[in-house]
Formats: C-alpha cells, sequence, structure tokens
C-alpha cells in the first residue's frame, strides 16, 4: 500500500474518530451543564486525539483533497449517526446535498 493509499485510509479512519467524538458530544449537548459531562470530555478527548493523524496525512495529500475527503467522509457519516440513531429525517435538498458532495470528491480525486 502506498503512503497516499494509506493517507486517504487514515483520513477516513480519523473522519470515524470525528464522528465518534461528535456523537458523544450530541449526548452532552442534551444534558443541563453540557460542559460539565463525562460525554463532553470524551467527545473532546477523540477530536485531539486525531492531530497526530493529520500531520502525517498533511505529508503525503494536498490540502484541498484532505479537505474534500474529510468533509464528504464527515457529511456521509454524519447523516448515517442522525438518522439511524437520532431518528432524524432527511429531505430532497439534503439528499441532493449528499450527491454532489460524493460527486466532488470523485471529481477530485480522478483529477488530482
Amino acid at each position: 500500500m502506498g503512503k497516499p493509499t494509506l493517507a486517504v485510509l487514515v483520513t477516513v479512519v480519523f473522519s470515524v474518530v470525528g464522528v465518534v467524538g461528535d456523537y458523544f458530544l450530541k449526548l452532552a449537548s442534551g444534558r443541563e451543564h453540557p460542559f460539565r459531562t463525562g460525554w463532553f470530555y470524551l467527545g473532546f478527548a477523540l477530536y485531539a486525539s486525531t492531530a497526530f493523524g493529520w500531520v502525517f496525512v498533511m505529508r503525503h495529500l494536498k490540502l484541498a483533497a484532505i479537505g474534500v475527503l474529510y468533509s464528504v467522509s464527515i457529511v456521509l457519516l454524519l447523516t448515517a449517526v442522525g438518522v439511524v440513531l437520532f431518528e432524524e429525517s432527511l429531505n430532497y435538498y439534503e439528499l441532493t446535498g449528499i450527491v454532489l458532495a460524493v460527486a466532488s470528491l470523485v471529481l477530485l480525486m480522478r483529477f488530482a
């Protein structure tokens, strides 16, 4: 596996870690004192832990490629968490936005 391929994989893995952190932050936000909950500190720690991986990724991929890959990964993963775990619904415009986000990733990776 080449370093750019590994960097893409690391980006997706850290997107998953970020979404897990978002999940805990969402749980904390529902409490009366969200910044005093274990959920907040766990979410914060997960976000902070990704800094090490980003340094590796940034050595091997263009920042624009990282931005799109990370953004699309986050959009897809957070959408899944919202729909499955928090029973949120999506409208036509949101679904169209998700399709366009995926299309942007395909175009960027095709021509990068």
